[in-house]
């Protein structure tokens, strides 16, 4: 079996997780040689460590410290790009999504969270891999406010809105219908969580925890069918337990969060996933949420701590997914407009050129109505050099990974 998967891991304490994702393969009869798995860390991290367990595994992979990384991007010519991977972040991930876009032999991509545990009784990686070949009849999930909440099955019971969810599109009426996907259509493959659920800080201070975890806890018997949110619709995208194919890394850039003069933090999947779900739209694709569900098991921390993270994007949170849902990409695909400034989307089925239009959208325009709103343009200008690194990297002969 060909080495088609890369597993992205970011990892300072808990990498030692990735032998129950290991054992898990085994149980389920997952071929591991398919694997190849990518540790994002930092130098002060047990890089040795890390790399011992990957060989005690016998699965491939390497390590990355920061050290490691800058080597990365002079081998490869991109060190003027570096900066669109923000340091010391959980966005670090988006380093993950550039060493795919370089070693062309991976057709899929995962992101696991160090505080994870697969369950036993579940096939990981074979779910994720089913739901990306997936074609058929789906459940289809919409709402008034175009959003939709992800635990909306047992939200009458929990009351759960997860991280990333917008206040203003609260007590939405959700309606459900059926999607009928053909194989190629899933791009994307969330699967969801038991214990710890994925909320934000203030909706966990509402819940009555200052540990940054919750009350209130998710169970197994808390999903129901899988699901797609429909056409039109926007989702939260958590990056702990996530497949997809290779073909969206255009458009699904980890933003730079944490490293920035307006210490906004704590949204760089939810935006990414907001970018991701507007170009599914437009280009007939779709996000698949439900199954496999893994165990987040969130480490004790103070929720303020969270909650001063957040503050800084609070309001723009509210407003993004409203910028991006009015870019019209369609006068690019269609010929009528610039001349795209890379030529990615050649090999990126328009993922790119849809990225683009956001990106400019929020680069060239006044944000200034709201708190931070500079942040916005910073976040289109480090979107397009995104774009520009990934053009870069397909210049690149880079060795086949594992060599």
């Amino acid at each position: 079996m060909d080495q088609d998967v890369c597993v992205l891991v970011p990892t300072i304490r808990e990498y030692e997780c990735m032998r129950a994702y290991f054992e898990n393969a085994r149980e389920h009869g997952f071929d591991l040689s398919r694997l190849h798995v990518v540790l994002v860390t930092e130098d002060f991290c047990e890089t040795d460590e890390m790399r011992a367990m990957l060989d005690e595994e016998g699965v491939s992979g390497e390590v990355f410290d920061g050290t490691r990384r800058q080597e990365w991007y002079a081998e490869q010519d991109v060190e003027e790009y570096a900066h669109v991977v923000p340091a010391a972040s959980h966005a670090e991930t988006s380093f993950g999504l550039l060493y795919v876009w370089a070693n062309e032999q991976f057709d899929y991509v995962f992101f696991v969270d160090d505080d994870t545990l697969p369950h036993d009784d579940q096939d990981f990686f074979g779910t994720h891999m089913a739901n990306l070949a997936f074609e058929g009849e789906v459940e289809a999930v919409s709402s008034d406010e175009q959003w939709v909440n992800v635990l909306y099955q047992n939200a009458d019971e929990h009351g759960l809105y997860p991280r990333g969810y917008p206040y203003s599109a609260m007590d939405e009426t959700v309606e459900t219908g059926t999607a009928t996907v053909e194989r190629g259509d899933v791009v994307a493959s969330q699967g969801l969580w038991t214990n710890v659920p994925d909320l934000d800080a203030v909706r966990i201070l509402m819940d009555g925890d200052l540990q940054g975890q919750a009350q209130t806890r998710t169970t197994a018997d808390d999903y129901g069918k899988d699901f797609v949110a429909a056409r039109g619709n926007y989702l939260t995208v958590c990056s702990m337990n996530l497949a997809f194919r290779r073909e969206v890394i255009p458009a699904f850039y980890q933003l730079p969060m944490d490293d920035n003069e307006w210490a906004v933090g704590r949204f760089d999947d939810i935006w990414s996933g907001v970018f991701l779900k507007r170009a599914c739209d437009v280009l007939g694709k779709q996000i698949y949420n439900g199954a496999p569900l893994c165990e987040h098991n969130k480490a004790a921390r103070s929720t303020f701590d969270d909650l001063n993270n957040e503050v800084p994007g609070l309001e723009l949170n509210e407003h993004l997914w409203r910028i991006v849902d009015e870019v019209d990409p369609t006068d690019r695909r269609n010929g009528d407009a610039a001349t795209p400034r890379n030529d990615v989307s050649a090999d990126a089925d328009d993922y790119a050129d849809v990225f683009e239009e956001m990106a400019r959208e929020l680069a060239t325009g006044d944000w200034s109505a709201y708190n931070n709103g500079a942040f916005l343009n910073h976040v289109g200008e480090y979107m397009l050099d995104w774009l520009d690194c990934l053009a870069a990297l397909e210049r690149v002969e880079v060795p086949a990974a594992g060599d």
